[in-house]
């Protein structure tokens, strides 16, 4: 599932991933910020922690104010919802389709805490992983791609995505090696 807005003077995606896998989950992103041909800048982080706790990590592909006015939707829904990110996440998906505002964002999101990880998109979607990894953005199928062939190795989930995010930096020319990683142990 990638994101990229199909005007070439359009801001674009970056590569978001999560990798979960042997008792932590983490969400990567590179730091990549294009407008059409040009590089706006290299050290983005569009990867973070929300929520009151810190307890949910989330990373953005698409329009960055869009994703930021995610961010702050996503923060509010936890604070009404604590501890229930699908449940959060299903409340911003309806807010997202039905507000006249919020319709119109360009961005999708990865977000993550213990127990699950999820993609939001503004059709509505939460998504959940088949094989515990997802990746959105321009790069994100081709770091999705290398995980998903990583997930059987003795590598460990922040191993994988950094691989993986590699990988898609070497592809993607709207993806770059400036990777942030956010984590959060599963293990209870």
């Amino acid at each position: 599932m990638g994101f990229s807005p199909s005007s070439p003077e359009s801001w674009h995606g970056t590569t978001i991933l999560t990798v979960r896998k042997g008792g932590k989950v983490v969400i990567a992103g590179d730091g990549q910020v294009s407008l059409g041909q040009t590089i706006i800048k290299g050290n983005a982080k569009k990867v973070r922690r929300v929520g009151t706790s810190g307890n949910v990590i989330a990373g953005f592909a698409g329009a960055t104010a869009d994703a930021f006015t995610l961010f702050e939707r996503l923060e509010a829904k936890l604070e009404r919802f604590p501890d229930q990110l699908k449940r959060a996440c299903v409340e911003l998906a309806k807010d997202w389709r039905t507000d006249r505002y919020l319709r119109h964002l360009e961005a999708m999101m990865i977000v993550a805490d213990v127990d699950v990880s999820l993609v939001l998109t503004g059709t509505g979607d939460v998504l959940e992983p088949d094989d515990d990894v997802m990746g959105i953005g321009s790069g994100g199928s081709y770091a999705l791609a290398a995980a998903r062939a990583l997930l059987d190795s003795d590598l460990d989930a922040e191993a994988i995505a950094r691989k993986a995010m590699a990988i898609a930096a070497n592809i993607c020319v709207y993806t770059n090696d400036e990777v942030v990683i956010e984590s959060l142990d599963t293990a209870k």
